[in-house]
């Protein structure tokens, strides 16, 4: 079965260019291709993609944002971001959120295939030149992990409140995103000092936003 690809990338000719390298392929097609966050979401339910291709420089919302919003409704197909940036608080952004692939432009040619394939089997997927990124993040992480073991006990959900506190949400704004009372965000704010032992909310603010990249 044909892998189903949106793609989303506002120049007109590298987003051609994309579908043409997609066409090269047996096991891909692609199932649209829009300049914008805006008309990818207002054709979203009709084309039920498998993996989305996402610039991250778009007009209106950026690639991020949009990924965000697919996040906050539940969508959980795989986004594979494409980007000309080789910044690294970039690359961690994007991971933090759970992108699932991070391919530079200049080789979607010999990548692009490869990181599809990989991504829609739910793995991950990085350009090469992405490696230190993700070795050093997995370094912080281990060693984040070492000092505050109550990490590993947090639930799915409350690592997501955790990211959204980091993003200096209200807890009003936090349920909104999660589809939650407030006062269940309220109980998840709980579990979670109480899991890593900070006192208050304030400390929990504090150590969200200083570890925003490594949880």
């Amino acid at each position: 079965m044909s892998i189903k690809v949106a793609i989303v990338e506002d120049n007109t000719v590298f987003r051609q260019g994309l579908k043409h390298l997609l066409g090269f392929s047996a096991d891909v097609v692609c199932v649209g291709d829009y300049e914008d966050g805006k008309s990818f979401f207002e054709h979203l339910s009709f084309i039920k993609p498998d993996v989305v291709l996402m610039d991250i420089d778009l007009p209106g919302d950026d690639g991020l944002t949009v990924f965000g919003r697919l996040q906050a409704e539940g969508l959980q197909m795989p986004v594979v971001v494409l980007t000309i940036h080789k910044r690294e608080a970039l690359f961690n952004d994007a991971v933090r959120l759970g992108v699932s692939g991070f391919v530079l432009k200049e080789n979607a040619v010999t990548e692009l295939l490869d990181a599809l394939a990989t991504v829609v089997k739910g793995d991950l997927w990085f350009s090469p030149a992405f490696s230190g990124y993700w070795a050093r993040r997995t370094g912080r992480q281990n060693q984040l992990r070492r000092e505050n073991p109550g990490l590993d006990l947090l639930t799915p959900t409350e690592r997501k409140v955790m990211q959204l506190i980091s993003e200096r949400l209200t807890t009003r704004e936090i349920g909104v995103r999660l589809g939650s009372s407030p006062l269940t965000v309220e109980t998840h704010r709980k579990n979670i000092c109480r899991k890593l032992e900070l006192e208050g909310s304030h400390p929990l603010l504090e150590f969200a936003l200083r570890h925003r990249l490594d949880f």
